[in-house]
């Protein structure tokens, strides 16, 4: 019986490890995707996105493939800076060894923005399939919010 408890803690303690290693990279990633932005880096942050990568933005109208995105984005990636986000809060749920769904809470020029997030391991490399951003309304402002979309 002992001999069991032990491979279950080998293998629970593995598994574990082998997740918080992933959940690193994968905020190392996020972390360096979002400085690619700040510091206009189009092919780092371009790269680091799926060619059928989707990007949804704040705006309804804000959907792009990666390779839309870049064209739309062109001139803002042309500037000293894109954009800048900054990560304040972020979570993973790991499916399986090569898919992650994330989301963040963001410290942006917006105010705070929350985005959702799907990473996938292709050939050894984490790439962003889909990104999605949201601005936040608070609970008690949303009538204000709804009154102000309504003018």
């Amino acid at each position: 019986m002992k001999s069991l408890y032990f491979w279950v803690f080998l293998f629970s303690t593995t598994f574990l490890s082998a997740q918080n290693q992933n959940i690193k990279e994968l905020n190392k990633i996020m972390d360096n995707w979002h400085l690619a932005a700040a510091t206009a880096d189009a092919d780092a942050f371009f790269g680091r996105m799926a060619k059928e990568g989707i990007y949804i933005g704040t705006d309804a109208s804000e959907r792009w493939l990666r390779d839309e995105l870049r064209t739309w984005a062109k001139s803002a990636f042309e500037r000293e800076t894109a954009w800048s986000f900054k990560a304040t809060e972020r979570n993973w749920q790991m499916i399986g060894d090569d898919l992650a769904i994330g989301d963040e809470l963001l410290d942006t020029w917006m105010g705070p923005c929350r985005s959702t997030m799907v990473l996938r391991k292709v050939k050894g490399e984490w790439l962003i399939y889909h990104y999605q951003l949201s601005v936040t309304v608070p609970n008690d402002k949303i009538q204000e919010f709804i009154k102000l979309m309504n003018t």
